[in-house]
């Protein structure tokens, strides 16, 4: 609905690019990318396998459609970022866009990018925090709480749009407002319930 792309050319310079940067959320990508046309949805059941095109972590080698190989947590915006800053030099007008955890929003790396994407004025990038309040081994306030999360992207100079992860019609609205954002990057934060629906997994770390 939003990306520009053609899976008939994964390669296509002037496509949208889309980085995971939570990488080990990649079945869910690799279903979409199956389903959009990028592979035959008979890989699905190979997933983690030896000489699967689907590894635990997305592969830039291996899959059609990823633009970035994810595996480290927390470098993911510094990749789109440098992509978005590649579309400036290279005069083209595609658009970046980044899924984050809030888990790997613990690490420097993130606040980097955070910075430099507003101190270029990079208006071509929008990230999309996952915002389950969960992260590897418990809670994300048990571990290193990062509230007020909002406040400080509107503090690094981001564009902040605030949705129901789990409402696609506020996904969608706020993923389109952001292509109208001039002179500064874009924060989704997306309020999601990590397994949602699923009796013994629903918000339990």
């Amino acid at each position: 609905r939003v990306m520009r792309l053609d899976p008939a050319r994964p390669d296509w310079a002037d496509r949208d690019r889309f980085v995971l940067s939570k990488g080990h959320a990649c079945p869910l990508w690799y279903s979409a990318l199956a389903e959009r046309g990028y592979l035959d949805k008979r890989h699905l059941t190979t997933l983690r396998c030896l000489n699967s095109v689907l590894q635990g972590h997305p592969d830039m080698c291996k899959t059609p459609g990823v633009d970035m190989t994810a595996g480290s947590l927390g470098h993911g915006l510094s990749a789109g970022l440098g992509m978005a800053l590649a579309a400036r030099v290279q005069q083209r007008d595609y658009r970046v866009w980044v899924v984050i955890g809030d888990g790997e929003s613990q690490e420097g790396s993130i606040w980097e990018a955070a910075m430099a994407a507003a101190g270029f004025k990079v208006d071509n990038l929008t990230a999309i925090m996952d915002r389950n309040r969960i992260q590897n081994d418990d809670f994300i306030d048990n571990i290193m709480p990062i509230e007020p999360v909002a406040d400080k992207w509107r503090a690094f100079g981001w564009h902040v749009i605030e949705i129901d992860g789990h409402n696609m019609a506020e996904v969608v609205a706020a993923l389109e407002a952001s292509r109208a954002v001039r002179g500064r990057p874009t924060m989704i934060i997306a309020q999601t319930i990590k397994g949602k629906g699923v009796s013994f997994m629903e918000n339990n770390p």
